[in-house]
Parts: C-alpha cells; structure tokens; sequence
C-alpha cells in the first residue's frame, strides 16, 4: 500500500514539473496535459523525464528507432540555431520548450518512426556513421 502512494506521489512530481516546464515554455495548459497523458503512459520516456527532473541532464538511455533523446534535442537546436538568424524569433526556443518537444517527438516516434528518422537521417543535427558518405 505504501509502495502505491509512493508511486503515486512520484507520478504527481512529475505531472506537476511537466506543467511547470509548459509554463516556462510558454505553451498553453491544455499541452502539458496532454503531453503529460502521453509520457505517462510510455515508460521510457518517462524515465527520460523523471532523469531530467532529478538530474537536470539528459539520461540518453531510451532509443526508438536507434535515437535517444539527446539526438532528438541536437537535431532541434540545429533547427533553433537557424532561427538565430531571424532576430524577431530569437527567444521562440527555449531550453524547456526544447526538452519538451524533443518528448513530444519521441512519443510521436514510439507510433511512427519512420517520419522522423527521414528527417534525422537528411537534415543537420545527429552525427551517425555513414553520414557524411
């Protein structure tokens, strides 16, 4: 019994930092929750969140389709750095904004890798043998 509102209690942390992390981002409400729904429901990533929220650091150690989450989050800033460009979008990206869509695309990819292992594969970001050949 004590086990369930331990697990309970963690769930809650982690459902709580989710939305905390949507504010810091400046995304609406309704995405955290749903974000939140879906993370908690693949194990994973949730230990991919529950790293960062204990660590403030990527744990790296879930893959979906061979890519961890620090793939995912170099591929995004190379896609931010691009945005650096254009001075009225500067500060679109965030760190938080970062980690949480670098989530989001892990839990898209759990259901359809293949769209985003296109675009890992031909755009800047992730460094894998072969690339450059």
């Amino acid at each position: 019994m004590a086990e369930n509102k331990e697990l309970e209690a963690a769930m809650n942390t982690l459902h709580d930092f989710v939305r905390r992390l949507s504010e810091k981002a400046e995304k609406p409400e309704a995405y955290g929750e749903e974000l939140w729904e879906r993370i908690r429901r693949s194990t994973g990533v949730l230990q991919e969140l529950a790293y960062f929220h204990d660590y403030q650091d990527f744990y790296g150690k879930y893959k979906v389709a061979g890519y961890s989450i620090t793939d995912i989050l170099v591929w995004q800033v190379d896609h931010f750095k691009a945005y650096l460009d254009r001075p009225e979008e500067m500060n679109r990206y965030r760190r938080e904004r970062l980690f949480l869509e670098s989530l989001d695309v892990m839990l898209k990819m759990e259901q359809d890798p293949a769209p985003y292992v296109e675009k890992l594969k031909g755009e800047t970001g992730t460094d894998y043998v072969g690339k450059y050949i």
